[in-house]
């Protein structure tokens, strides 16, 4: 009924291994929790490995030569009547071990900018990350006064990502100002599209011009990456600047920057 994602983020306090939560899932299935579907072949002998894998190159888990079997994917899964029920056991008895374990932002905290909106985007290149992040930051000073949009860029001095590739070199405010001239002029001299008229930006105008401006990928969640980008930028303000942009955001989006 409803597309359930996970990224790395999602597990980082757990210390749960991709292979582990394959395990948990393929348990759940067999144990009529879950009506799962998998790919791949867990039983994978010599003929059924691909032709392009060397198999000399292969050792299995225990260090011996062999050939590995194919990956294992999981592709969709719905509860069953049983594990309905155990949802709601959870639910109302959650067990000690959630409650444990570091946070998400601990655990992403000392990466650099656009792999944190990576990891969390959904978003596969790094170009994508940057070029989306520069149109949800024009967006954002769309709504506010000149004067907030500077308190804003006072604090993004950290470059986006530690590389040799010149169109990387970048600080985070250059992002928030905006690499194009002509866009970061504009958008000094304009007063903020707030209140009636058709320039408002609402929550939904706001989401659109993202994903319209930012040539957004047709597989990804334009709200999860958005999200993304405001976890990042929260991680580089300070309480005060984060609560001042909350301020001048639309109710949906003003959600999406609180829980981020």
């Amino acid at each position: 009924m409803h597309e359930v994602r996970f990224n790395e983020a999602d597990l980082a306090s757990r210390e749960l291994t991709p292979a582990e939560f394959l395990g948990h899932l393929d348990y759940l299935n067999q144990k009529d929790y879950i009506n799962a579907e998998f790919a791949g072949n867990a039983y994978a002998n010599q003929n059924d490995v691909p032709d392009f894998i060397n198999s000399q190159e292969i050792t299995n888990h225990n260090g011996a030569g062999g050939v590995l079997p194919h990956l294992i994917t999981f592709r969709k899964a719905e509860l069953t009547d049983k594990g309905e029920k155990m949802l709601k056991k959870l639910e109302a008895n959650p067990p000690e071990a959630l409650k444990a374990g570091s946070s998400v932002s601990i655990a992403t905290k000392d990466m650099p900018f656009l792999e944190k909106v990576m990891l969390k985007s959904g978003l596969s290149d790094i170009f994508d990350a940057r070029d989306i992040t520069e149109v949800v930051y024009r967006v954002m000073r769309d709504l506010m006064t000149t004067a907030a949009a500077d308190r804003v860029e006072d604090e993004l001095h950290k470059p986006v990502e530690p590389t040799n590739d010149k169109s990387l070199q970048l600080e985070i405010a250059d992002l928030w100002h905006d690499t194009n001239p002509i866009v970061g002029f504009l958008s000094r001299v304009r007063p903020p599209w707030q209140g009636p008229g058709i320039f408002k930006i609402d929550s939904d105008r706001f989401l659109f011009r993202v994903a319209n401006e930012g040539g957004m990928p047709p597989n990804v969640d334009r709200e999860q990456v958005v999200k993304a980008i405001f976890s990042a930028t929260k991680d580089e303000l300070s309480a005060e600047r984060i609560q001042e942009i909350a301020s001048w955001l639309p109710d949906k989006v003003r959600q999406l920057w609180e829980e981020a």
